[in-house]
């Protein structure tokens, strides 16, 4: 029998590297609940389910295994760095583990890849176990760039699972740093988007627009990742203050600007916020939407990863209800309610007041009212002013149209 929690992480990052959901792995041999226990490291697997997940996700029984404990941390890092497929950070994973090295520097580059790792995927609950870590072995170090990127990077994994005051606090520490010890234009411009989008989130929309103005000017006509962000950043805050005409000005100069040989999943995520932005715009800008999810989805083959294929089917959800296509609408909600979502608390969110919206067409009057009015007590609880505003505007037209109804 296979030694847990070893067997679930290796099960859950095998699943996850070819885009399966745990419904589409378990079948109907085993339950989703039952697979769930699994990847946590709850139940240990018996030798005939260890058979059917291999023969599921086409591996051969060695691939469970745990790698061997002579594998030291330094040649797991090297082949880690030098490879570009997921094995090798499995690997690595594994020697962290396992081993007892002490040089807190080999630890940091190996916590730091799995970390991105995570992020790629989608799994902010790893990912923050991750950072939290790396922040541990930054302040036994004690060097700022070090201490500054990852408070950068746990700023932006808090925002996503909305532990928006926190975000702020980290991201305010790692800006003033860069500030103070004169760091480099990547990393002081990665604090103030961290910073920016934090702010943005809790709906201190003034102080987001001036660090997102600060931020521009930064990064000047510096072109490339670090601009593109930049802009992107500053054209979110614009649209959450209404100034959309702006918001749009300042995102399309950033897919014009970006090249896709840059940075191809950058590339596609510009796509996918531009698409974004063009649905929430008043009225929606449907055509413009649809062009660039056309455009985003062709590059997916490429870079596609559980969370942006999720970002992808929402938008996609989004767009056919504005469409009219209702029931097309339901069937993207259906898919992806059969999965593990990984979206980020805001778009977790919009795609509630969706599937609130649809119920109220489908007949559910009193179900989507219900759902709307708790989204939008939850939005005004977390600080989230515009989505609030959003959600109670939404709420308002509904209970308009049925009295209209009645």
């Amino acid at each position: 029998m296979m030694e847990q929690p070893l067997f679930g992480r290796r099960l859950k990052e095998l699943r996850l590297a070819r885009g399966l959901s745990q419904a589409s792995l378990a079948g109907s041999e085993i339950s989703t609940g039952y697979l769930s226990r699994l990847e946590s490291g709850r139940r240990k697997p018996t030798e005939r389910v260890v058979a059917y997940l291999a023969k599921r996700l086409d591996v051969d029984r060695g691939a469970f295994e745990v790698q061997p404990s002579g594998t030291s941390l330094a040649q797991a890092l090297s082949l880690a760095s030098s490879a570009d497929g997921d094995e090798s950070i499995e690997a690595l994973m594994t020697a962290l583990e396992q081993s007892d090295e002490g040089d807190p520097l080999l630890r940091w580059q190996a916590l730091w890849l799995v970390s991105r790792r995570w992020r790629r995927l989608g799994d902010k609950a790893e990912e923050l176990a991750c950072l939290e870590q790396l922040d541990e072995i930054a302040e036994e170090l004690d060097l700022p760039e070090l201490r500054c990127r990852v408070w950068a990077s746990l700023a932006r994994c808090l925002r996503s699972m909305g532990e928006v005051n926190r975000a702020i606090e980290v991201a305010g520490k790692a800006v003033r740093l860069a500030k103070e010890a004169h760091l480099s234009l990547p990393d002081t411009g990665a604090a103030l988007m961290a910073l920016v989008a934090a702010e943005a989130e809790e709906g201190r929309l003034p102080d987001a627009r001036a660090h997102a103005d600060e931020l521009v000017e930064l990064v000047g006509e510096s072109g490339g990742v670090l601009q593109a962000e930049a802009m992107w950043s500053a054209a979110t805050v614009r649209f959450r203050q209404g100034d959309q005409d702006g918001a749009r000005a300042h995102l399309e100069r950033a897919l014009e600007g970006f090249d896709s040989h840059t940075d191809l999943t950058l590339w596609v995520r510009l796509r996918l916020a531009a698409a974004s932005l063009y649905l929430q715009s008043s009225p929606p800008l449907v055509d413009r939407a649809a062009r660039r999810l056309k455009e985003a989805e062709a590059a997916l083959g490429f870079v596609g990863t559980p969370l942006l294929n999720q970002e992808l089917l929402t938008l996609k959800a989004h767009l056919a209800f504005e469409q009219g296509g209702h029931a097309e609408a339901r069937a993207l909600l259906d898919e992806l309610h059969g999965d593990e979502l990984w979206l980020t608390y805001r778009d977790r969110i919009r795609l509630g007041v969706l599937e609130g919206r649809l119920l109220i067409l489908e007949g559910h009057m009193q179900q989507g009212l219900k759902q709307l009015k708790e989204l939008g007590e939850e939005a005004r609880r977390a600080s989230n002013v515009d989505l609030a505003a959003e959600i109670w505007r939404i709420l308002a037209q509904a209970l308009e149209s049925a009295q209209s109804a009645g």
